[in-house]
């Protein structure tokens, strides 16, 4: 994801350079703490933001011309 924001703006090449730099600022951070690595999974930050999906989902379908009405369902 961040290789194709940066793409789409600075071009493929700087947008490489920025994702190898993170990937050794991750394995710096990683080794001077001495942690192992844990990932976080695909959905990470989709979980960190539900409620701002939640809102621009219901925008998107009430410019479509839907009436949503919002529940909560039980896991």
């Amino acid at each position: 994801a961040k290789y194709h924001r940066i793409a789409a703006r600075r071009g493929a090449n700087r947008a490489s350079m920025a994702v190898g730099r993170t990937i050794l600022e991750i394995i710096y951070y990683l080794l001077t703490r001495k942690e192992p690595y844990k990932e976080l999974g695909a959905d990470y930050w989709d979980r960190q933001r539900e409620a701002k999906i939640v809102r621009q989902t219901v925008k998107k379908l009430e410019g479509l011309g839907y009436e949503v009405k919002l529940e909560k369902m039980g896991a």
